[in-house]
């Protein structure tokens, strides 16, 4: 079952086959994708598209607002689509907000203050302005609130949580804030219970096989929440036991075998894994290897061959040229060294830049 697990989620992920050549797309076929890193968050999303992806194109769709990045789900950044926002915020913020609660006491960030943030970044980004962080630090200021370290980053993501607020295109390298009503096209709104629907069969199409616990900690819900949303799309998926967990995927899908071997040079935070809670299913080389999750040769971003984890990645922007330093727990064979010259090949077309791989 293993393989097979394996086997699905490269499919489900778009990493083994992908028919999609906008950005838009994988956004919305995945339903979120984690992009704290935002220069992997794009690689994410370029290798779950057809090979004549750019990262400059994703630049442009993200600039122009085909994709919006905020917090949601877990207090993290997420690449979300714009006709998604809202209902995902309403399902999902609540949890958010009881997560933060400490902080906010913490910050003394009252309802009245996080009222008047809110107020202010109407007022300053009205009319399609939008600024970066130290600029709305700046207007906060004016405003009579505090906004120095942390308490900055609280009462924006306050304010992106509320649905106030979302990305709006970047200054330069500076990303920028936008009133979400003006980035985003009101949509007709679901249900709490037709969202919590929605989330369930998007995660479980492509991520399965899956757990429930494996969804509530992508997406921050409870076992119950899990429990009650499964329960209304469960005709669309099968199931099957292993090691006493119940996993699901789409019953629809039978993928074919991918070719070996097939490397993939993931980014941190990519959904691959971090979908999920239980990644087992793809740590059986490293497991033979006596690799754990914190081992060092896990350097920054993944290198999958055949859909296991092999090693580790860094990269070295020079003047004209992308320095990929690799480390391997593991020896690989010509077949895979081969594969892995070409995912890096891949890379640098993305980039449109020369990538040297080097070991680390």
């Amino acid at each position: 079952m293993t393989l097979d697990i394996v086997r699905y989620r490269l499919h489900n992920q778009l990493l083994s086959q992908t028919k999609f050549t906008r950005p838009s797309q994988i956004v919305e076929q995945l339903g979120a994708v984690q992009s704290q890193d935002y220069a992997g968050a794009k690689w994410a999303l370029g290798q779950r598209l057809q090979d004549s992806t750019t990262d400059a194109a994703i630049d442009k769709a993200f600039n122009e607002g085909k994709i919006l990045r905020t917090h949601v789900m877990r207090p993290t950044w997420h690449f979300v689509s714009p006709k998604d926002i809202r209902w995902l915020l309403m399902l999902t913020a609540p949890r958010v907000h009881a997560a933060n609660a400490h902080m906010y006491r913490k910050l003394e960030l009252d309802k009245a203050i996080l009222k008047k943030g809110n107020a202010t970044l109407e007022k300053v980004l009205r009319d399609g302005k939008q600024l970066t962080r130290a600029e709305l630090a700046a207007r906060f200021q004016q405003a009579g609130i505090v906004a120095d370290g942390l308490r900055l980053g609280y009462l924006v993501s306050y304010a992106e949580l509320e649905g106030l607020i979302c990305s709006g295109a970047r200054k330069g390298k500076q990303f920028t804030y936008a009133l979400l009503e003006e980035r985003a096209p009101q949509v007709k709104p679901l249900k709490h219970d037709e969202a919590l629907a929605e989330l369930v069969r998007r995660y479980f199409a492509t991520r399965g096989p899956a757990t429930l616990y494996d969804f509530t900690w992508w997406s921050g819900l409870t076992m119950a929440d899990a429990k009650k949303g499964m329960e209304m799309v469960k005709s669309q998926f099968a199931s099957e036991l292993l090691d006493d967990q119940t996993y699901w995927f789409a019953d629809s899908v039978s993928p074919v075998k991918e070719k070996s071997p097939t490397a993939h040079l993931l980014p941190n935070y990519d959904e691959y894994f971090i979908g999920f809670k239980d990644r087992s299913a793809i740590g059986e080389v490293a497991k033979q290897a006596g690799i754990k999750g914190d081992d060092p040769s896990l350097i920054a971003h993944i290198i999958i061959l055949d859909g296991q984890i092999v090693g580790g990645w860094r990269r070295t922007v020079t003047k004209n040229a992308i320095l990929l330093e690799r480390k391997l727990f593991t020896e690989l064979t010509r077949g895979q060294q081969r594969a892995l010259l070409q995912e890096a090949d891949r890379y640098s077309e993305f980039l449109q830049l020369p990538v040297e791989l080097v070991e680390a």
